[in-house]
């Protein structure tokens, strides 16, 4: 009589199952990666080149030299803007949510195009549920706030705008909290959120939705103060909430794509645990590292407060 096979245990993504086989030199090469790229960045392509053109060309008008005219044109504007800002610094890790939206995509068990698609709705769902809270009462706080907050002043202190010195505290520590949760991911710290990757995503929501707490993009800006001006804490957190809507969108189209294109494929390949912890650790560390690095060394630098290696396309 032929003993019966006993059933397999599951593991939570997470557990040590599920790490890869090195998780400090993932950390180590992650944050290599992270700095590398804070030195090689170019914010006059992503911002101007790229944002400018794109909002431009959307609107079919000069975006930053056109006044924004009344609040339906505000509203499209502030779409329009996030669109362009997908890949600006003060935004960029956003990519860092690829990891933790597969680990509660259900993709493993997802079988054809149109499935895959479905599954993808619950990992974007969660994460626009924690970025929209966020924008959206940021935005309405804003307004009332007014002038009073540093993200609106026009002043400039021992040779740094008071704006940018908000911007270098929210990314600061938004940085730190992405590069601690990548390397609890990893194993290498305890991790507050395991077995729990649903309050993971929704987290990373809330960061993503808090880059526009620190956000000094130009477009952005501009819509900050066109929003403060309608005295609408209405108008404010729904123009906001646009503007990060309009930060995720292209990701979203272009994830979706590699699943018509794979027929499901890419989000079975990125769900599977070991390769889901290994993708999500390695872009929070990357990421959280450039954020903090670009953010707190080398814009400070810009303004002659430390010192940063440039390139000579900076």
């Amino acid at each position: 009589m032929a003993l019966r096979e006993l059933p397999q245990t599951q593991h939570p993504v997470g557990t040590p199952d599920h790490r890869p086989a090195h998780p400090g030199r993932v950390a180590l090469l992650s944050a290599a990666a992270g700095i590398l790229l804070a030195v090689l960045w170019s914010f006059e392509l992503v911002d101007s080149v790229i944002g400018d053109n794109v909002a431009n060309t959307v609107l079919g008008h000069d975006a930053k030299g056109t006044a924004i005219g009344g609040t339906l044109a505000g509203l499209l504007f502030a779409f329009v803007s996030g669109f362009a800002g997908t890949f600006t610094a003060c935004n960029i890790a956003m990519a860092a949510s690829i990891g933790p939206m597969s680990q509660v995509s259900g993709a493993t068990g997802a079988h054809g195009t149109g499935a895959a698609l479905r599954s993808l709705l619950r990992p974007v769902g969660w994460l626009a549920l924690g970025m929209v809270t966020v924008s959206a009462g940021y935005g309405a706080i804003g307004v009332l706030l007014g002038d009073r907050l540093p993200q609106l002043s026009t002043e400039v202190v021992d040779g740094v705008p008071v704006r940018l010195i908000q911007s270098f505290v929210v990314f600061g520590v938004i940085g730190l909290v992405l590069t601690y949760l990548g390397l609890a991911t990893l194993g290498l710290l305890p991790d507050v959120l395991a077995g729990r990757p649903v309050a993971r995503v929704v987290l990373m929501g809330a960061l993503v939705g808090g880059f526009l707490v620190g956000r000094p993009y130009p477009l952005f800006n501009k819509l900050f103060h066109w929003a403060a001006e309608t005295g609408n804490p209405l108008y404010g957190a729904l123009a906001f909430t646009l503007q990060s809507l309009g930060n995720i969108l292209l990701v979203t189209l272009l994830i979706a794509l590699a699943v018509v294109v794979s027929r499901g494929g890419f989000l079975r390949w990125i769900a599977q645990p070991r390769r889901a912890t290994l993708v999500a650790g390695a872009l929070l560390v990357a990421l959280g590292v450039f954020t903090v690095v670009y953010w707190d060394l080398r814009v400070p630098a810009h303004f002659g407060i430390g010192w940063f290696p440039s390139m000579p396309y900076n």
